[in-house]
């Protein structure tokens, strides 16, 4: 993992703690897989369908950085 996505996984733990109750908090290979999965989302910009716009979405809130 690099430097800068292990910063985001420890951010996102920190942030679990308090706006995460009632959610299984992700692992690191878990966290890694919707990091690479929200950069490819996000490099598609303006030409991502509905569906790819909403899984974003998803992603985001599940990363608590909606």
């Amino acid at each position: 993992m690099d430097p800068t996505t292990h910063r985001r996984y420890l951010d996102y733990r920190e942030k679990h703690q308090y706006f995460g109750r009632g959610r299984t908090m992700l692992g690191a290979a878990e966290f890694m897989a919707l990091e690479r999965e929200l950069a490819a989302l996000e490099s598609k910009g303006e030409r991502r369908e509905d569906e790819e716009e909403a899984r974003v979405n998803e992603i985001l809130q599940i990363l608590l950085r909606d």
